[in-house]
Formats: structure tokens, sequence, C-alpha cells
């Protein structure tokens, strides 16, 4: 890819950063991806495209795909909605904590509402069945449109959030003092103003429901998924050019909405900040309003901590719902030798992509908002794809393309196709997979972050003989140390719990945690997947804040009345 740079002269740093940013896009997202399509024209992928509508078969699990897709993102983007506003415009006590427990999920491993969901109220759950005497199927779309809004809804509950705190107060009191009723202003000022959140919350959850692996395995049944059907052409037919044929079909409407949400970003986007909000937001004070609001969130917020306390119940018991005798024997079974090795390869790998992904975020964003013109766009859209693309895609790509197995010490470097297909994996490939899916969050952030942040103190620095590197590791780095800061903690929390691009890559020798608990998951022990999942979140915790406490504490002093707006 050729990116013009409109005859603009650059230092050496930029330069070489510019040029190692496209080689590691190239060789982490955009070659996997060709050869998923170069595959896909094999026979038996060639003929799962060909006959993608004819055949009643695959033209099913695409339907199921598409709706299952469209169920979750409208019904995450309503909770996430109604959550952020209950949080953002109605007082009330706790709000602190409740912003807490919505964030639970995000950090979770992304089967824990799967498995906790069907002990609760699965066909011999404890609540439908121990105390309503019901007996349901939550296998199939019903269980799956529960789980996946359940364990995505946080992700449009930040994005809305986020906008309703940025929202100029004096526009609401413009609309008041013109005579509208405050349900008025809400109708023709506030959802107006947050039609980017909604447009952007929707398309985001619909990619993530789509590629989705996990669930559908755990909880799916017959209801089968794009995700679910490439799993299986890899681990039950063995047939590869099957696989890239599905993953075709997965990417097509992924990089579709994703596309329409960029698109629709720019065209709809809506400028209602210019300096720092003044005054207060106008509050909801009807009783009703506040009854509907409050109830919404106090039953999405005890469903949540119901799941996640029958997590850590269910880890400390011998057989939850049938033998409650506490018990350690869940992590003595675990730390003794079952899980060691995976804990520690997860903790070690996720610890290597985290700095690599949050630094290549951030000079992503230095290069698209400082440097490059002419191409900044494209490389934009390219540093995204990394979100854009089905986990599930991206490891079969990365199954197909590094297919020559290195081993360096105890590790399995890259992937290889066995005999009969099977597919083997290892330690670097998995940290490629890392860095590539969790950079593209630092990336915004330390977009939205240099777009506020004056160009001209960078240019004093130039100005005064730094290199380009040096300007951009003592005066940039420091200036956006808060996107960075929270591209690190995504990236560690994403990679800690990924599983869909990962499950395709693992080896004996390089296990992954993630893959440990979907496989006593698949066997139905259930005690030792939640211990597993708790295990998980700890370290998430603790490791997390090591990484937000040696960042904050490394930071360098910058003056900030330097910073202003453009």
């Amino acid at each position: 890819m050729a990116i013009k740079t409109s005859g603009a002269r650059y230092d050496i740093f930029t330069k070489i950063a510019l040029v190692l940013v496209v080689l590691i896009i190239g060789f982490l997202i955009l070659l996997p991806l060709a050869n998923i399509l170069v595959y896909s024209t094999q026979p038996s992928g060639s003929a799962i495209l060909t006959n993608s509508w004819s055949d009643i078969v695959t033209r099913d699990i695409i339907w199921n795909t598409i709706k299952l897709g469209l169920s979750v993102a409208f019904l995450g983007t309503l909770l996430g909605f109604i959550m952020a506003y209950t949080q953002a415009r109605v007082e009330f006590r706790g709000k602190k904590i409740l912003h807490i427990i919505n964030l639970i999920p995000i950090i979770s491993p992304p089967f824990a509402f799967a498995t906790a969901v069907i002990v609760l109220f699965g066909r011999s759950g404890i609540i439908t069945r121990g105390v309503f005497d019901w007996r349901p199927t939550l296998y199939g779309f019903p269980g799956l449109v529960l789980v996946l809004t359940l364990s995505f809804f946080p992700i449009a509950y930040m994005n809305l959030l986020g906008m309703l705190r940025s929202l100029d107060p004096a526009l609401d009191e413009a609309g008041s003092s013109l005579g509208a009723s405050k349900w008025k202003v809400f109708k023709t000022v506030t959802l107006p103003l947050l039609i980017p959140g909604f447009a952007g919350s929707f398309l985001l959850l619909f990619i993530e429901a789509i590629a989705d692996l996990a669930n559908p395995i755990i909880i799916g049944g017959n209801y089968t998924v794009l995700a679910s059907r490439a799993y299986m052409a890899i681990n039950g037919d063995y047939d590869i050019s099957l696989a890239a044929g599905y993953s075709t079909l997965l990417l097509l409407p992924a990089l579709l909405v994703f596309l329409i949400q960029r698109y629709w970003a720019q065209k709809r986007s809506v400028v209602s900040v210019t300096g720092k909000p003044s005054g207060r937001p106008t509050m909801v004070t009807s009783k009703p309003a506040k009854f509907f609001l409050l109830s919404i969130t106090g039953l999405l917020t005890s469903l949540v901590i119901l799941v996640y306390l029958t997590v850590v119940f269910g880890a400390f018991v011998k057989i939850i719902g049938v033998n409650n005798e506490f018990t350690l024997d869940n992590f003595r079974y675990l730390l003794g030798g079952f899980a060691n090795g995976a804990i520690k390869t997860t903790a070690t790998l996720a610890l290597i992509a985290t700095p690599i992904a949050g630094i290549f975020g951030m000079v992503i964003a230095w290069l698209v908002i400082r440097k490059v013109r002419r191409g900044a766009e494209a490389l934009d859209f390219l540093g995204m794809l990394g979100i854009a693309v089905p986990g599930t895609v991206i490891g079969i790509g990365y199954a197909i393309t590094y297919n020559d197995p290195v081993k360096i010490g105890d590790f399995t470097v890259f992937p290889q196709v066995g005999g009969g297909g099977a597919i083997l994996g290892g330690a670097i490939a998995i940290v490629m997979v890392y860095i590539i899916r969790s950079s593209p969050a630092g990336q915004r952030s330390g977009i939205a972050q240099l777009q506020q942040i004056d160009p001209a103190i960078e240019e004093a620095s130039a100005s005064l003989g730094a290199s380009g590197g040096k300007t951009f590791r003592l005066v940039t780095l420091p200036l956006i140390s808060g996107a960075f800061l929270s591209g690190l903690m995504y990236a560690f929390a994403h990679s800690m719990t990924t599983l869909s691009p990962i499950i395709f890559l693992v080896t004996p020798d390089t296990s992954i945690l993630t893959q440990k608990i979907l496989a006593e998951a698949d066997q139905g022990r259930y005690g030792n997947v939640f211990a597993l999942c708790c295990i998980l979140i700890v370290l998430i915790m603790i490791i997390g804040g090591l990484i937000n406490l040696f960042v904050r504490k490394t930071q360098v002093s910058v003056d900030r009345p330097m910073v202003t707006g453009r």
C-alpha cells in the first residue's frame, strides 16, 4: 500500500515508523486475509461461496448469523443507552458501584455468562427448576441472544455514557427557555445528538455478535452460525478450504457494517462541545420516568450480580445446585498442574503483547493526525481492521499463513497444518493476534486525544532541534498518556479473555487459559470452569492494576495549560 504525503519532508524517525507500521499491518492482518480469500477459491470453499444462496443449509446458517447479530445489536444498544442515561441523568445512590458492575462483563471470559446462565436458568437450573419447577430450553437462539446481549451491552453503555457526559447542558437550557417540555427536549435535542453513538454501538455490537465463537459452542445447540460452522470445518471436517469459505462469508457482512459505520460517523458528525461544557445537565425529575429507568437498571444490574455470584459460588462448591458443600478441590485440581502452565503462558504472552499493542496504536494515531496527509484515512482504516475482522477469520487466516513450525525453547512458534489437517499453533502467532486485535482501541483513543492538543507544542520541540523520535517519546506520548493507559488496560484485558482467534493456534506446549475453560465447559465440569473464570478475573484485576500504577508513576510531568483545543 502506497501512502502519499503531498511532497512533505519527513525526518528519519517518521519514515521508519511509517514503513514499520505498514509492514506490521501487512504481516499481521492483510496477509492472513489474503490467504483466506485464496483458500476460499479452492473446490470446497468455492462451492460454499457459489452456492451460498441456493443451498438451503448454507442460507439458513447465513440468516441465523445475521438474525443473531441484529437482535443482539438492537437489545444491547437499547440496554446500554438506558443504563448510560440513568447513570448520567438520574440522581440516586450507588452510581460508582453501578458503573463498576456494568464493566465486569468486559474483563470476564467470553463464556462466563453462558455457563452461569445454564446453571441458573437451564432445564435443570437452580432458579427455573429449583424455584419455579420450569424446564425451559435455553440452548439455541433465545439463549444466545440473552448471553450475548448481557456480555456486550457494556460496550454500548461506555460509548453512550461518554457522549451523554460531553453534551453541552446549554443545549437543554435553550430548549427549555423556548417553552419545550423535558420530554420534547429529550426527543428533539438529546436523541438526535446521540444518533452517531447509537449507530456506532449498534454496528459494533453486530460485529461482536456475529464474530463470537465461544458462546455458540457452549449454548448454541442446533443453532449454527458462520463462526461455529467455520470452527467445525477445521475441528470436524479437517477442511481448510471449507473453513476459508465460511470465513469469507463471515468477513463480508463484518467489513460491510464496519465501512457503513465509518461512513456514517463522518457524514453524521455532530459537534456539540466547543469548549468545556458549562452548567449542569438537566436531570430526570419525573417520577414515572425515574421509576422506569431505575427499574430496568436495577433488574439488569441484579442479573449481572446474580450471574457473577453464581460464578464465584460455583467455584467453591463440589457440584453447584446438586452438592453445595464447600470445597477447594476445584482450585487444587487446577493449580495442582492442570492449569498452571496455561495461567503462566496466558499472562506471559498478554504482558508481552500489551506494551507493543499500546505503543503501536499510539504510533498509528500520531501518524494519522500529525504526519500523514494524503493516505491518512487509509492508514486509519487499515489499523482498525484488527477489530473489524471477526476473530474466527483472523485465527483461521493465521493457521493458513504461518504454517511452518519453529521451536524457541519450550514454545512452538508458528502454527502448522499437520497430518489429517489438524491444526497446531504457537506463542509468537498468539502474540501477533493479541497485538492486532488490541491496538485499535488505543488507536481510537490516541486519535481522539491528539485532535484536542495544539500541534504547536510538538512543533516547538522540533524547532529546538529535537528529533522526531525524541519529540514523540518526550512530548507526544506524555500528552496522550491517558489514551496510552486506556489502550494498555484494554489490550491486557482483551488478550487475557480472547478465544475466537487463538483457539486455532494452541498446542500442548502453548496452552491458553480461555481454551482450558472452553474444554472444561465442553465436558460439563462447571466447577472447574467457574474456578478458572475467578482466577482469570483476579489476574486481570491485579496485573491491570499494576500496569495502571506503573504507567502513572513513570509518566512524565507535562504543563497542562499548554494543551489547547484546536
